[in-house]
Formats: structure tokens, C-alpha cells, sequence
């Protein structure tokens, strides 16, 4: 008994080794003092001052921007792709390829991309950043879809051809019902990652204004303060909604597939 309650403490020390400096972040975050490292009170003062600071408002108004434009990018492709494979393809190298993006290094991908904007004489700005994190984010859409469809009745599709539906009405009216709860789950994966991508925006950007991370990255490079914190934490809850959300979303539609 006591070996098994042993084998629990690197567990738990793994938890406490990645969550506790979160915690110290959300807790500093309100700090009533200058210092980032010192507890001097409770306040609400740092998030007023994000409220009030016109470059984080800018950066956070062309993350919005980006995230939006780049989830929707992510969430049609990423589906037609995990429906493409799934359906129509059973081939072990396509499948390989579709996960490339979700595998390789932020600063290859990125890298790459800036060549091949570079060859197509793309302008960088907006849209090669929304470019860029579509394709990005496309690879995991694709995997929660794809998980999605192995969970569906192949049936009900098979019976609306025989019953004369083509193959437009039939994914319209039959298989895109199904993959619903899959689909604004990777939506909602895809908003979180372009959300806080920083590797790729910073080489695709361009001459444009920043986007919130590269906002924060200019920031933390005269040091943590308060305010920093406040923006983290801010950034923490919206991630961790938008996880919530996906696998409650997720688990609803197992729910009602099994059903």
C-alpha cells in the first residue's frame, strides 16, 4: 500500500513542477506594487492599466483579427482534409504529410513560409500572418476532426446515396451534422493557437502593427512587471475556456453518437 502511494509523488511533483509558476503568475498578476516578484497586496490596478495602454489594445484588436481570419482558414481546410482522408484516401503518406505542420518546429515552418511568400511576391502584413496560422493551425483541426469521423455512422451516409442524395447533399445534410461538435472544437483549438503564436507571426508580419504576442515579447525584454502578469492571466483564462469548451463540446458528441 504505502509502495503504490510512493509511486504517486513523481506524479504530482510534475503537476506542481508545470502549474505552480502559473499559479505564482495569476497571483502576482494582482500585485498592488511596482515589483514583480514581491507581494505587496491584493489590487485590480494592472488590469485597469491593460485597459488603458493604446499599444496593447492595438495588438490585441490584430490578434483578433489574425485569430479569426486564420480559424476560419483552419477550420474549412482542416475538415476537408480530415473528410478527404478518412473517405477518400487510404494513403499512409498523405496522412504523414497532413500532420507535418502540427510536427515540425514553429521556426521551420515559419522560415518556410517567409521563402515561399518571398517567391510568390506576397506582400507580408495581415494576410500572410492569417495565411500563416491557417496553415498552421489546418493539422490540428484536421486530427479533432478526424477523431471525430471514426466516432460517426458510416451508415446513414451510405443510405443517403442509395436513396439518390449526390455527394454535396450527402456531407451537407448527413456527415457535416455529425462532425459539428468536432469541428467548433478544432475551431476553438485553432483561435487558442493563433491566438498566442509567436514564432511564425514574428517572421510573417512584416511592417504591420504588432500582434499581441510580439506585443508582449517587446514588453518582457525590459523586464516582468505587474501589468505583464495581468496580460498573461488574461491570455490564461481565455485558453483555458477554450479548452474547456472543446472537450465538453467533444463529449457531447460522443454522447450523441453513441445514442
Amino acid at each position: 500500500m504505502r509502495s503504490s502511494r510512493l509511486l504517486h509523488v513523481p506524479f504530482w511533483l510534475t503537476y506542481v513542477f508545470l502549474y505552480a509558476p502559473i499559479v505564482v503568475l495569476v497571483v502576482m498578476s494582482f500585485n498592488s506594487g511596482e515589483s514583480a516578484y514581491t507581494y505587496e497586496g491584493f489590487s485590480l490596478k494592472w488590469y485597469g492599466e491593460l485597459a488603458q495602454d493604446e499599444r496593447v489594445l492595438k495588438g490585441l484588436a490584430n490578434t483578433l483579427i489574425v485569430a479569426t481570419g486564420a480559424t476560419l482558414i483552419a477550420t474549412v481546410l482542416g475538415t476537408l482534409l480530415a473528410v478527404g482522408l478518412a473517405r477518400y484516401s487510404r494513403s499512409k503518406t498523405l496522412e504523414a504529410l497532413s500532420l507535418m505542420p502540427a510536427v515540425l518546429p514553429d521556426l521551420v515552418i515559419a522560415i518556410g513560409l517567409l521563402l515561399f511568400f518571398g517567391m510568390i511576391q506576397l506582400t507580408l502584413g495581415r494576410y500572410s500572418v492569417v495565411l500563416a496560422h491557417g496553415l498552421f493551425a489546418m493539422a490540428f483541426v484536421a486530427a479533432v476532426v478526424r477523431t471525430r469521423l471514426s466516432g460517426t455512422d458510416t451508415s446513414l451516409e451510405e443510405a443517403s446515396r442509395d436513396l439518390g442524395a449526390g455527394p454535396v447533399t450527402t456531407f451537407v445534410k448527413v456527415t457535416l451534422p455529425q462532425l459539428a461538435p468536432g469541428i467548433v472544437a478544432g475551431a476553438l483549438l485553432a483561435f487558442t493557437l493563433s491566438l498566442d503564436e509567436f514564432v511564425i507571426a514574428f517572421f510573417t508580419i512584416g511592417n504591420m502593427e504588432q500582434t499581441l504576442p510580439i506585443v508582449i515579447y517587446s514588453m518582457i525584454r525590459f523586464g516582468v512587471t505587474p501589468e505583464i502578469n495581468a496580460l498573461a492571466a488574461i491570455l490564461l483564462l481565455v485558453s483555458f475556456t477554450a479548452v474547456i469548451a472543446g472537450q465538453r463540446l467533444t463529449k457531447i458528441g460522443e454522447s450523441r453518437a453513441q445514442d
